[in-house]
């Protein structure tokens, strides 16, 4: 099945988050794709994600070590702010926003 560019960065994006680091080589051949167009997507999801080329011996394609595509979590103002909001809840709302609180701020 063809992928769309998008499609095709989308789960670049997913493999790179797995392997953690790559070659645009490797990409290129996985995606039947050549390795120009991994270059552009690489620019492309550089943008919006922590991932970055390295050049060298050891070079190749990197997520930064603490991008996980799938963790979410809450800064410390955004803990603050749902826990005073949780002030104005009481019985299941108050315990259902800690689950959640707790569950993204780690």
């Amino acid at each position: 099945m063809d992928m769309n560019p998008w499609e095709r960065r989308q789960k670049i994006l997913e493999v790179l988050c797995l392997r953690r680091h790559d070659t645009a080589g490797n990409l290129a051949h996985e995606f039947h794709v050549s390795r120009e167009t991994i270059c552009r997507d690489i620019t492309i999801i550089s943008c919006s994600y922590p991932v970055e080329t390295v050049q060298g011996g050891h070079g190749g394609i990197r997520v930064a070590e603490w991008f996980h595509l799938d963790r979410r979590s809450l800064n410390s103002d955004e803990i603050t702010f749902l826990r005073r909001l949780g002030e104005r809840l009481d019985g299941p709302d108050r315990e259902k926003l800690n689950r959640i609180i707790t569950l993204f701020s780690h």
